[in-house]
């Protein structure tokens, strides 16, 4: 895989991250396991079976999480940091062509700012969410995030700048709605 497709598919499933920690990383393990993904070096460990079981015991747990009424909010106040982390990791993990200075800044900026970017995103939302309905459509919130999740790292995968375009697109639809609010006159 060229570092470009490499690049793209890594930043695609940061921005998973951003509505799902582990859950695109599971993807990211199964890519490896199946031959779909070369990993960098001293990133083999996401492709190993131990990773594998954490990985779909976190996502499992993450998913159910938040359909608890009052853990869903506190989990997203740290999910926050865990998703830019985790993005950073999933585009570190396939960049591995480079240099580690450039690596990692890649990973960091690309990955973890496509995470922090659908993060600021879907926080926001359920933030809306809570206000709105008391907490009554979080649930459906919750289901559209680790779906968009789930079809946003397999889509990486695929077709990563087509997932790239997407994501960009709906990220900003979300941030101009619920984060940069224009100003009533």
């Amino acid at each position: 895989m060229g570092i470009v497709v490499s690049l793209l598919v890594g930043v695609g499933l940061s921005a998973a991250c951003g509505f799902r920690v582990f859950l695109p990383l599971l993807v990211l393990n199964i890519g490896a396991r199946t031959g779909h993904l070369s990993l960098s070096h001293g990133f083999e460990w996401m492709g190993g079976n131990t990773t594998l079981i954490a990985l779909s015991v976190a996502a499992i747990l993450e998913v159910l999480a938040y359909y608890i009424p009052w853990l869903d909010n506190l989990l997203d106040t740290v999910s926050t940091p865990a998703a830019v982390i985790a993005g950073s990791v999933a585009t570190a993990s396939l960049v591995g062509d480079l240099s580690p200075f450039l690596q990692w800044s890649l990973a960091i900026i690309a990955g973890g700012g496509a995470a922090a970017a659908v993060q600021t995103a879907t926080v926001s939302a359920r933030a809306a969410s809570t206000v709105t309905t008391a907490g009554a459509g979080n649930p459906l919130l919750s289901t559209g995030e680790w779906l968009g999740s789930l079809t946003t790292a397999i889509l990486a995968l695929v077709a990563p700048l087509i997932c790239l375009i997407l994501v960009g697109g709906i990220t900003l639809v979300l941030l101009r709605k619920f984060v940069f609010k224009p100003a009533n006159p």
